[in-house]
């Protein structure tokens, strides 16, 4: 019987349990650059099996938010060095998410008020980034229309992504996960209802639709090896004005496939399917379609490990690692307020509840005064 906490070969990087702490953007760094009090939030945590970071822009033109830590400066990759090398001392592992939004930014954001780019010239409908209003107030803005790149832009991109893994590793972290999930740039190829290209990453053809991506998990493989490039996706994710289309499984299985031929350390399934848990059986599992598409994927992928986010429990994770569907388990909001969950979850100890109105931009507040749970203070 398997269980979240044992210990986990992750393509020979042993991990302490099978529990992974999932990204989530926390907008928390001033000027873009990680700093002491990031390193100690990852710290806090650095009992998970795997930590993966916050979205990591990897270029200026790849953000879509204001204060979260970017990948494409010496400072940057100084202040990602004082996060890992804090998290390793207390024997963590942990990865980079690559991020680059595509057309979920603003002219704010950009430099010399250019806009976003995207594989598309669509907007992405009622979409929010966070920059800067026309009085110069940092808030949610509305995104404009992107500007579609060029072939040769495309291309720079994918060195953008090689380039941002090199220095992912130049600053110590342990791999990288490319964020291809949540609406950005790797979906807005991959998408046929909002890719409208005409060169050979167009939709006309579902090869065409996965070059992109593809092409960006070889370079990334080719920098830093196979075993440390990771990517995250997101069958059935409508975020951002992502239309669901026909092809959503063809694409996602034809994706994995690849991916599986390519040996990455792991892929990282997002639960956006709209139910709140996914307990097979129960009234709330509502898409069928999800189950038989893990399943496929982990067919796909004899040497990669599989990663599924949302909607879990200790239960339910361990039956469906048990049950050989997924691998490992990966938690998001638990892990803001109980730095301590992988000791909650194996004593059976209450989550403590988040509060919403901290999750962004709030200092230290809600990011690293949540405390572990001291079990003597309910015991007297």
């Amino acid at each position: 019987m398997k269980t979240l906490f044992e210990p986990f070969n992750l393509s020979g990087a042993m991990l302490q349990n099978r529990i992974v702490m999932a990204p989530m953007t926390r907008a928390r760094a001033a000027n873009d650059i990680a700093d002491e009090q990031t390193a100690l939030y990852y710290t806090q945590r650095a009992t998970a099996g795997l930590i993966v970071s916050e979205g990591t822009p990897i270029s200026r033109q790849g953000q879509g938010y204001l204060l979260n830590p970017g990948i494409f400066t010496a400072a940057q990759i100084a202040g990602g060095r004082l996060t890992t090398d804090s998290a390793h001392s207390v024997g963590g592992k942990i990865f980079a998410q690559l991020w680059h939004v595509g057309r979920v930014s603003h002219s704010s954001i950009q430099g010399d008020d250019a806009l976003p780019v995207s594989a598309s010239s669509k907007a992405a409908k009622s979409a929010m980034a966070f920059g800067y209003d026309q009085n110069g107030k940092s808030g949610p803005v509305p995104v404009p229309a992107p500007r579609q790149l060029s072939t040769n832009e495309v291309e720079d991109v994918i060195r953008q992504f090689a380039r941002a893994a090199e220095n992912a590793i130049k600053a110590g972290f342990d791999g990288v996960e490319i964020h291809g999930a949540n609406g950005y740039l790797h979906e807005q190829f991959l998408n046929p209802r909002v890719n409208d290209r005409t060169d050979r990453y167009s939709a006309e053809s579902l090869q065409n639709r996965l070059r992109f991506t593809i092409d960006v998990i070889d370079a990334i493989t080719n920098a830093i090896g196979a075993e440390r490039t990771d990517i995250r996706l997101p069958p059935y994710g409508q975020l951002f004005d992502m239309l669901l289309y026909d092809e959503i499984n063809e694409t996602y299985t034809a994706l994995v496939g690849a991916i599986g031929q390519r040996k990455l350390a792991y892929v990282h399934i997002m639960n956006q399917t709209g139910f709140k848990r996914i307990d097979k059986g129960s009234e709330e599992t509502n898409h069928g379609n999800f189950f038989a598409l893990l399943e496929t994927f982990k067919h796909f992928l004899p040497h990669t490990a599989l990663i599924l986010a949302g909607g879990l429990t200790r239960n339910i994770a361990e039956k469906m690692i048990n049950n050989n569907i997924i691998d490992l388990a990966a938690f998001g909001v638990p892990y803001i307020s109980n730095p301590d969950l992988v000791a909650r979850l194996k004593n059976n100890w209450p989550i403590a509840d988040a509060d919403r109105n901290t999750f962004y931009g709030q200092h230290a507040i809600g990011y690293i005064d949540y405390p572990p749970y001291k079990p003597q203070q309910y015991n007297k």
